[in-house]
């Protein structure tokens, strides 16, 4: 067996990478004397992923909106009952989750690990589908959907997205519409799964007090592939640099207006360490701008325009990124105004490299501490591998960035044609 270990001597870790013969990448990221273990199983797959190629054949498929969500939901279900109570019965804390990008299956214990990693290898690998469950499954993730659609801070966020793009899946909510999922079959569902469900199109990261070549070993044992390694082609809509509208509104049961805003970004590349190096960029001119230790958000603060549930964040895939900001105000329109004012007011004095880099610093700390949480490590892991690259590159971006880089972002993202808001008042 072809182990690869990896030292990272700047913040004490390690890594063991093992490539299984099917293609599937497996990372172990030992943590001595923790009692918590944490595995995941994750292919890269998720709700944007609405057309595509299947392999060996020419004409574009296309699936209804929704179901990466959907199959998530059928693999626990097996024939011989539930995967989850099987978890639970030895003793871990299972869940899943679909993200536009990706779909992942986890688990957490103290105790048992093999036993469970095992039920994770097995259950991922062998979806048991019948007409009957994809019925059923209908309306329980229906009421899903209802009670996303209920939702304002759900709901504030997606109307963002749908601001911003035009053309482009991510604005299509992650579990699709009642709509949608009523055209899902068991024979779409095993078409999904047979073309992203490959394990070369996936990963499994261990995280905890384990011995990686134990965990190599079991994956050796568990993973069976009867087929080669599929070539996905992957299908998205040309989307144009231009936001879609420049302000949406709705009602819900709110007791203050809600909002969400930011800017739609374009010209960024999507993998590797460049993809790396503009997420870091946005996020710490967000955090020069409007972090807590900001003017802006002190004014905004001390004016009663936002309250503690204000925060910010900056996303980058496959072929969308965007930032975004918001939280709740008595007066969303008047913050929208301060924040133009003080990106105009900073664009033109220019940014200040004392503060820079103190937050460069601030943010470089954070992200060294998250190493003593097991999911935290896994999930980030996870979020990051698609993109070319690996959590532990992020100590390497934050050496090499610099103050110029990120003043070039910094005029390139925050241009106020690409500006969008979304608003949720009061019924």
């Amino acid at each position: 067996m072809d182990i690869k270990t990896v030292e990272y001597k700047n913040i004490n870790e390690t890594m063991h990478i093992y490539e299984h013969r099917s293609g599937l990448k497996c990372f172990v990221i030992p943590k001595k004397g923790y009692s918590k273990k944490f595995a995941t199983f994750a292919t890269h797959y998720g709700s944007i992923n609405n057309q595509f190629i299947v392999p060996g054949e020419s004409e574009i498929t296309t699936v209804p909106d929704g179901i990466a969500h959907f199959l998530e939901h059928k693999l626990f279900e097996q024939k011989d009952g539930s995967v989850m109570d099987k978890f639970s019965q030895l003793g871990s804390n299972p869940n899943a989750y679909t993200s536009f990008a990706q779909t992942a299956y986890l688990f957490s214990c103290t105790d048992k690990f093999d036993e469970n990693f095992r039920l994770l290898l097995n259950f991922v690998q062998n979806p048991y589908i019948t007409e009957e469950s994809v019925e059923k499954e209908k309306d329980i993730i229906g009421q899903e959907i209802r009670m996303y659609e209920d939702n304002p801070n759900w709901r504030v966020f997606f109307n963002l997205l749908r601001a911003f793009y035009v053309n482009n899946p991510v604005k299509i909510d992650i579990a699709g519409s009642i709509e949608s999922i009523s055209k899902i079959n068991k024979d779409i569902l095993y078409t999904c799964y047979n073309t992203f469900y490959h394990p070369s199109n996936m990963i499994i990261v261990v995280v905890g007090d384990v011995d990686a070549a134990k965990v190599f070993e079991q994956i050796d044992q568990s993973i069976t592939v009867n087929s080669s390694k599929p070539e996905i082609k992957r299908i998205f809509p040309d989307e144009p640099d231009k936001i879609n509208e420049s302000y949406v509104e709705q009602k819900l049961a709110v007791a203050m207006p809600l909002f969400q805003m930011g800017y739609k970004d374009v010209g960024f590349c999507s993998k590797g360490m460049d993809c790396l190096m503009r997420e870091t960029a946005v996020k710490i001119l967000l955090e020069m701008i409007m972090g807590r230790s900001s003017k802006l958000y002190n004014d905004l603060y001390n004016e009663g325009l936002i309250n503690n549930t204000f925060e910010f964040d900056y996303t980058i895939e496959e072929n969308y990124a965007y930032s975004a900001f918001g939280g709740e105000s008595k007066d969303p329109l008047k913050v929208k105004e301060k924040v133009l004012e003080e990106i105009t007011s900073l664009q033109q004095s220019g940014l200040n490299m004392e503060t820079y880099e103190r937050i460069r610093r601030a943010q470089k700390g954070r992200f060294v501490k998250q190493f003593n949480s097991v999911e935290r490590i896994a999930h980030n892991f996870v979020s990051v591998y698609f993109k070319e690259v690996n959590i532990f590159d992020y100590m390497e971006v934050y050496d090499k960035i610099t103050f110029e880089y990120v003043n070039k972002v910094f005029k390139e993202h925050f241009t106020a044609d690409r500006l969008a808001m979304s608003v949720i008042k009061p019924a």
